[in-house]
């Protein structure tokens, strides 16, 4: 479980989160939203240990990782997926699926991860990761990353930001996978609605606060009435 206890942040004057108090339970997918700068990246990054609290404390399966680093929390069990995934120089796919999984993985094994995510094994399995791949290669590669460290809690930062449609409905394939077939955790920041509908429970950030932790049945519906966009089932940029 993860426990987050009064956690407050502000910066160059500013209050980002505000006294955020709430229990994430065990082996469920909670999605994070709210208008934007409500504080959800910030509170993804702190969950994480990427950044520290002014105050506060976070309890994971009862220990306190409020004081360490990112390092010591994904030696936990707490992985992150970037917004942008990082490029490697020099280093094939297949190099950094061996190196998520800490092992000497079998070709066997590497391409149904890739399959998992909805990538050809045989095209991919032996591509550098540099710019000659697509947004949205890039963020399934990382996923396929993630689910090879088989973490207890992964954090994904908004991934549905900088690629196309066909990337995006792959995506949510794979998601409603991870919810199925991935033990553990998920936490995802969004604004998609598709993404919204996959998961179990939803918290909403508003001006730093909780503004709702529950159900994601019971406030889906509200969700996007705010939104003054044309296409609320797919915007990706509208305030909740």
């Amino acid at each position: 479980m993860l426990k987050l206890e009064n956690i407050c942040f502000t910066r160059n004057n500013k209050v980002i989160l505000d006294n955020i108090s709430l229990s994430i339970e065990d082996d469920i997918f909670v999605a994070i939203t709210g208008p934007n700068g409500s504080g959800k990246s910030t509170l993804a990054s702190i969950i994480m240990g990427i950044i520290s609290p002014d105050s506060g404390k976070i309890l994971f399966n009862g220990t306190d990782v409020t004081n360490l680093g990112l390092e010591e929390r994904a030696k936990l069990g707490i992985a992150f997926a970037f917004q942008q995934p990082v490029k490697f120089k020099g280093l094939s796919v297949y190099d950094i699926l061996k190196l998520a999984a800490n092992s000497e993985i079998s070709k066997k094994k590497a391409c149904e991860i890739l399959s998992s995510v909805g990538m050809c094994a045989d095209f991919y399995l032996n591509r550098e990761l540099n710019s000659s791949l697509s947004g949205g290669e890039l963020k399934r590669i990382e996923i396929a990353t993630v689910i090879l460290r088989n973490s207890t809690l992964t954090i994904f930062d908004e991934p549905e930001a900088g690629i196309d449609l066909w990337s995006f409905n792959n995506l949510i394939e794979v998601f409603k996978s991870i919810r199925t077939n991935i033990t553990g955790t998920t936490l995802v920041i969004t604004h998609q609605e598709k993404i919204l509908n996959i998961a179990d429970k939803i918290i909403l950030l508003n001006d730093g606060k909780l503004s709702y932790y529950g159900e994601q049945k019971k406030i889906i519906n509200n969700l996007y009435q705010s939104c003054n966009c044309n296409d609320k089932k797919g915007c990706a940029k509208h305030e909740c």
